[in-house]
């Protein structure tokens, strides 16, 4: 049995990977999503404290089984820490395309009333009419859209992908939204 002193470096170990990772995975999304300068801040500490586990693992030797796991667990906690960060968060936009085989319950216009934006287009599936709906907004709003969308045609077809740059965008709530919302700085997260 190891003595408390000696489960406190991996502990700290553990505890820093956990950090490292989870802002590794947020660096990860906003260089995806083009946020150039928060993803080189984060990278900085990401880094910074990747440098101090390691050390820790160095410094106390790989001959040390409790750093060793505490630095693989820290990167498997850190891993779904992020993830729910991220989750949480919701950044950037989604396109979400609905196919409702049922265009006489009009879809389009009953969502644009609860302040959705969206764009419809009249379709032909092959067998019969269909409404064609394409609405882009923001991540955290989807599964609220799709829960409306549902409840109003639950046979519609729903499938939702990742926006790489939205412009001209208008809120949910109906109110136009600046390009840039950093005023003269937004153009820096690109």
């Amino acid at each position: 049995m190891p003595e408390l002193s000696d489960l406190v470096i991996p502990l700290l170990i553990y505890c820093a990977r956990i950090v490292d990772v989870s802002i590794g995975t947020i660096r990860m999304i906003m260089v995806i999503s083009g946020h150039r300068l928060v993803s080189a801040v984060l990278g900085f500490v990401e880094v910074l404290v990747w440098v101090l586990a390691v050390g820790g693992v160095v410094k106390g030797g790989f001959d040390d089984p409790y750093a060793v796991i505490a630095f693989a667990g820290g990167y498997a906690t850190g891993t779904l820490v992020g993830m729910t960060i991220e989750r949480r968060l919701a950044l950037g936009y989604r396109v979400v395309r609905v196919i409702n085989p049922s265009p006489d319950l009009r879809l389009g216009s009953g969502m644009i009333e609860k302040g959705y934006p969206c764009t419809r287009i009249e379709g032909d599936s092959g067998t019969s009419a269909v409404e064609v709906l394409f609405f882009t907004i923001p991540r955290k709003r989807v599964i609220k859209l799709t829960e409306e969308i549902v409840r109003v045609s639950p046979d519609a077809f729903i499938s939702v992908e990742r926006a790489e740059r939205v412009s001209g965008y208008v809120d949910v709530l109906g109110k136009p939204r600046e390009r840039f919302p950093w005023g003269r700085f937004g153009s820096l997260r690109k």
